[in-house]
């Protein structure tokens, strides 16, 4: 996680009249860059769709009613986020629940997504990142 306070610059501005040291000023930079604040943004709107995801499996898992609103819901949001990987495995059905490996594949594949595109966009700022 990147902290607030990111540098602490001093410098001098004038020589004291007396002594003749230098006066020196101090800055602190706050606050995220803009490459930070994109990239906070993309790991919010990933991390909303892979907590839909979570919660379209946990329905599935428990075999959730489909007649109720937030049920439909779940899976109407999600259906689309789903189907490029629908088909990769079978799915297990146990007495009304379903096991939906599809759901698994979209979680990981759009977590991989994220960490690709914050990876991009820091190489491409071609800002210095701190370990």
């Amino acid at each position: 996680m990147t902290e607030i306070i990111k540098e602490t610059i001093t410098t001098p501005v004038e020589n004291d009249k007396d002594s003749g040291n230098p006066i020196l000023t101090t800055q602190v930079k706050t606050g995220a860059s803009n490459r930070e604040t994109i990239e906070y943004a993309i790991y919010f709107l990933f991390g909303f769709l892979e907590i839909l995801l979570g919660i379209r499996l946990l329905l599935k898992l428990t075999g959730a009613n489909v007649a109720s609103g937030f049920v439909r819901f779940i899976y109407g949001i999600t259906g689309i986020f789903v189907l490029p990987f629908q088909g990769i495995f079978r799915q297990a059905y146990v007495s009304g629940s379903v096991f939906e490996p599809s759901t698994l594949v979209a979680i990981f594949v759009y977590m991989l997504l994220a960490w690709g595109i914050v990876k991009l966009i820091r190489i491409s700022s071609g800002e210095k990142q701190e370990s």
